[in-house]
C-alpha cells in the first residue's frame, strides 16, 4: 500500500514570517497538533507542533505575538513520498519518533500521513503499533 492512499491531502499550513500566536490560533481552529510550515511556493521549511510553542516559546518566556514561527519551528524535518510503501513511512516514523510525515512531491506538500492514518487502515495494524511502539520509547535508538 502507498502513502497517497492513506495520507491526509486537506493539509493547513503556515509561512514562517507568521507569529506564534496566528500558529496557535490555527492549531486550535483546525484541531491539530501540527503545522508543515511553507513558503508562497508550498516547498516545506519546517513543522512547527504544539510542543515546540509550548517549550520553545511559552517556557522561554518569548511573547507569541512578536516571536516569528522560523524562530522556535522544527527544522530538518523527516518526509515521505506519496508512492512509498507505507511500511517505509510507519519505519521513518518510529525511527525518529515521529506522530506525522509531511508528504512532498518534486519538493511541494502534497499531504500529512500520521501514525492514525496508520492505525485507521487495518492492512497497517502491525506498522502502526511497531511505530508507537519506538515513538513512545523513552529514549532514541541509534
Amino acid at each position: 500500500m502507498k502513502v497517497s492512499e492513506i495520507m491526509s491531502d486537506r493539509v493547513v499550513s503556515i509561512d514562517q514570517d507568521e507569529p506564534v500566536s496566528a500558529a496557535a490560533k490555527l492549531l486550535r481552529q483546525c484541531n491539530v497538533g501540527a503545522l508543515p510550515v511553507c513558503d508562497s511556493e508550498k516547498r516545506l521549511r519546517g513543522i512547527l507542533t504544539d510542543r515546540d510553542i509550548v517549550t520553545r516559546c511559552v517556557a522561554a518566556g518569548a511573547d507569541p505575538e512578536k516571536t516569528a514561527i522560523s524562530e522556535i519551528m522544527s527544522r530538518g524535518v523527516i518526509t515521505a513520498g506519496p508512492y512509498d510503501e507505507v511500511h517505509h513511512a510507519a519505519r521513518l516514523m518510529g525511527g525518529d519518533q515521529v506522530r506525522r510525515l509531511p508528504v512532498l512531491s518534486e519538493g511541494r506538500l502534497v499531504g500529512v500521513v500520521s501514525l492514525c492514518d496508520l492505525a485507521r487502515d487495518t492492512g497497517c495494524d502491525m506498522e502502526a503499533g511497531a511505530a508507537l511502539s519506538e515513538i513512545s520509547a523513552n529514549f532514541r535508538k541509534r
